[in-house]
């Protein structure tokens, strides 16, 4: 019976790692749990889930629910220091991450510290920092295993695999809702970038999809994962989302991973691994594919795409600060204050701008990630 943490259970991969363990409670049990401040909600999973601790990361949330919880035997915890408690409580063996924002990087590093495997789904933590945190596992001699679609399907191609007969990763991406848009992307509006043709999604992660910057912070997060550098990651339009990620190797052999597109599959995987479990998910049905296509991304209409690989090619704090430059730009662009394309402009004069801290500890990664916020900000 694996004991496990949830950072972020609220959110949609927290509710779906709650959904896989309700189907293999004989496998996984829940020990912890923890929301920025959606204290209603948590209440309903505490109920049924029983963990031993919760965290609301809110004080003043946490504070006022605290009598309710404690009815049910659960002791509510807050803020930076709760968080690392429920990072680092004893008996856990896996700590899952989907906490959004740089809130959830320092129990991330506090679980690694305490020796848990930890799981991500949240991108900054191997954006902001991903380097820094793959040496910290590394000398604490446990495992980062992503949850992330692609670098989940990257993770199971490479698995005992020599990477010295690995050519590229490719990652591959839907093209987000103007691939096949004409004409200039000037006077694209929130709602239009908003309204994706394949998924339903938050407004942050739907911008990135249509800027193509989700594919940009993937290579830098693959870089990071599997230590390779970002010009031997590919990415490559494939709008029937099948297929999540090949691996090219030197020979011309390619591995690829298929599969029906539900969160759950990946994981479950992070959650069974080295194991495999019956899903109990919808398989994939290769008759009922018509085709599958393939195309180049256009690099010159989404630069944000090569802004990702330039940051992850300079390294340093440079990846924190694209993500911070680029997180102010978008919530610029839904607000009406700059242009679509206003938005690969800021996170590149704030990269531009940048003193770059070539070796950062954990310290340098949220300096540098409050100064690009501030500088993207004045700029926006």
């Amino acid at each position: 019976m694996k004991q496990l943490s949830i950072l972020g259970s609220t959110g949609s991969v927290g509710e779906n790692v709650l959904r896989v363990v309700r189907i293999h409670s004989e496998r996984f049990t829940v020990k912890a749990l923890a929301v920025r401040k959606n204290a209603a909600r948590l209440y309903e999973q505490a109920a049924e889930f029983r963990p031993k601790i919760v965290c609301i990361y809110d004080p003043q949330v946490a504070k006022k629910s605290a009598a309710k919880f404690k009815r049910l035997g659960i002791r509510v915890v807050a803020g930076d220091e709760g968080l690392a408690e429920v990072a680092t409580l004893a008996g856990v063996g896996e700590v899952i991450c989907a906490m959004v924002g740089a809130a959830g990087l320092k129990p991330i590093f506090a679980a690694v510290n305490a020796k848990k495997t930890v799981a991500i789904a949240n991108k900054e933590p191997l954006v902001m920092a991903g380097k820094l945190l793959l040496e910290t596992a590394e000398k604490a001699g446990v495992r980062v295993l992503p949850i992330d679609s692609e670098h989940s399907a990257l993770w199971q191609c490479l698995e005992n695999q020599d990477p010295a007969f690995v050519k590229k990763l490719i990652i591959t991406s839907s093209g987000g809702p103007f691939r096949n848009k004409k004409g200039s992307l000037a006077k694209i509006t929130p709602a239009q970038a908003l309204d994706h043709p394949k998924w339903k999604m938050g407004p942050k992660i739907t911008i990135d999809s249509a800027t193509l910057m989700n594919k940009g912070l993937e290579v830098i997060e693959a870089a990071n994962l599997f230590r390779v550098p970002s010009g031997k990651i590919d990415v490559v339009v494939h709008p029937e989302a099948i297929v999540h990620a090949l691996v090219e190797f030197v020979d011309g052999s390619h591995f690829a991973h298929l599969g029906v597109t539900d969160m759950r599959l990946p994981i479950q995987y992070a959650l069974s691994y080295p194991e495999r479990l019956e899903d109990h998910l919808p398989h994939l049905d290769l008759t009922h594919l018509a085709a599958l296509h393939f195309e180049e991304p256009d690099r010159r209409r989404f630069p944000c795409l090569d802004l990702g690989y330039t940051a992850s090619k300079i390294g340093g704090t440079m990846p924190a600060v694209l993500n911070a430059a680029n997180e102010v730009a978008v919530d610029a662009f839904l607000a009406d204050r700059i242009s679509f394309l206003g938005i690969p402009k800021i996170i590149e004069k704030t990269m531009s701008a940048h003193r770059l801290i070539y070796k950062p500890v954990l310290a340098d990664v949220f300096a540098a990630d409050a100064w690009a916020r501030e500088t993207a900000g004045e700029l926006s």
